[in-house]
């Protein structure tokens, strides 16, 4: 009997801490994305350059970093935001910091709640790659 409850406290767990936020359903019907780099300082200062990208497979890529799990709030700034656009119009303001071993998270607003998720090593290696060099 105990097994069986560890066993049905472990699921419930596993799966609260894995719930969508939804944020991937919205930004994949986006036509663009702007990706503005700040000075990777964590402040919010200045943009030292901005990547469009329009090729699909790119978004959904990006979209799947995003919409991962989801981690503590942090308050440790950002590197950069990434501006999804439909019809020249943004449908979803995604920040994320990418400079702080210690704090490596995309943040977004859905439904008036915040959400932070955690940014991979992969998607890193993407932001670094589409980025500045």
């Amino acid at each position: 009997m105990l097994r069986f409850f560890c066993f049905i406290t472990a699921i419930i767990c596993f799966s609260a801490c894995h719930q969508p936020s939804g944020i991937k359903e919205v930004i994949t019907g986006a036509d663009s994305v702007a990706i503005s780099y700040y000075t990777g300082n964590g402040k919010i200062d200045s943009v030292t350059k901005v990547i469009i990208l329009r090729k699909h497979d790119e978004m959904e890529k990006l979209a799947a970093y995003i919409e991962s799990d989801q981690v503590a709030q942090h308050n440790c700034g950002y590197d950069g935001a990434l501006h999804f656009f439909k019809s020249n119009t943004v449908i979803k303001p995604v920040y994320f910091r990418s400079n702080d071993v210690n704090c490596m998270h995309f943040s977004f607003m859905m439904d008036g709640k915040p959400f932070f998720t955690k940014l991979s090593p992969e998607a890193k290696q993407f932001l670094q790659t589409t980025g500045p060099r």
